[in-house]
């Protein structure tokens, strides 16, 4: 099946590493441009760049801490003018700290909320202005599906998942006459290289029975079902949220 994606030029938030990592490459991987975003890992990054150009492809880092509506601004504005146009956003940067709600207060939720919520919105806002005024693009918002379900020990990170399913569903409708798609992916638990592995190995089997499938995810079960919302054959899915977690909620 051809996507449709060679020459498009995607924006991956939090791609230096895990998930976004493997979204970046599997973009890469479909002839698009890569513009690999980071906020601290700026050795990551660079190593996601690297590695794209090593398999022929082009990738550029740009650092901006979404939570920064005119960093989001200025990078957006650096993408275009180094590839002229931004085909495909991809909001994957998150920012999650388990802890009892009960034993958190302002300090603990504001970087949940400005990470989580506030950057996508900033991200939707500086590149979807851009989309808009072109007639056409994919927006793929990455949230967890504890935002449908609830978790304990996640509820500031759940409630700004929650308001990022929300505005899917409400920019699809503002952003659909201009040919502007906008879905969400709902994530179940992905293990990666920065997984706490005492932690997880010690809850493993209790986290596993949580999934139909009965195993924890990987960054390789998502990139695909991505790369494919912000693909041509996508071009008439929007609003919708989509669970890839090893059946850990069936939401209809």
């Amino acid at each position: 099946m051809d996507l449709d994606l060679e020459g498009k030029v995607a924006l991956v938030t939090g791609s230096g590493r895990d998930v976004g990592r493997e979204i970046a490459l599997a973009f890469a991987a479909e002839g698009a441009t890569v513009a690999v975003n980071y906020s601290r890992s700026a050795d990551a990054a660079t190593a996601v760049v690297e590695e794209i150009a090593r398999g022929g492809g082009t990738a550029k880092a740009y650092r901006a801490d979404i939570a920064d509506l005119e960093a989001v601004r200025a990078m957006t504005e650096a993408i275009i003018a180094d590839f002229g146009r931004i085909d495909v956003l991809v909001n994957n940067a998150g920012f999650v700290v388990p802890q009892r709600f009960l034993d958190t207060g302002p300090e603990d939720w504001k970087r949940q909320i400005d990470v989580g919520l506030y950057g996508v919105i900033h991200c939707c806002s500086a590149v979807g202005a851009h989309m808009v005024e072109r007639g056409g693009g994919r927006i793929v918002n990455l949230a967890g599906d504890s935002a449908r379900v609830g978790e304990k020990f996640l509820s500031v990170t759940t409630s700004a998942r929650g308001g990022v399913l929300s505005l899917t569903k409400s920019l699809a409708r503002e952003f659909g006459p201009s040919g502007v798609t906008v879905n969400a992916v709902a994530l179940g638990y992905v293990e990666t290289a920065h997984t706490d592995r005492e932690w997880l190995e010690k809850n493993r089997e209790k986290i596993v029975r949580q999934y139909p499938m009965r195993r924890i995810g990987r960054p390789e079960d998502v990139a695909p079902a991505i790369v494919f919302l912000a693909s041509g054959g996508a071009g008439w899915i929007t609003g919708q949220v989509l669970s890839i977690s090893g059946g850990y909620s069936m939401v209809g």
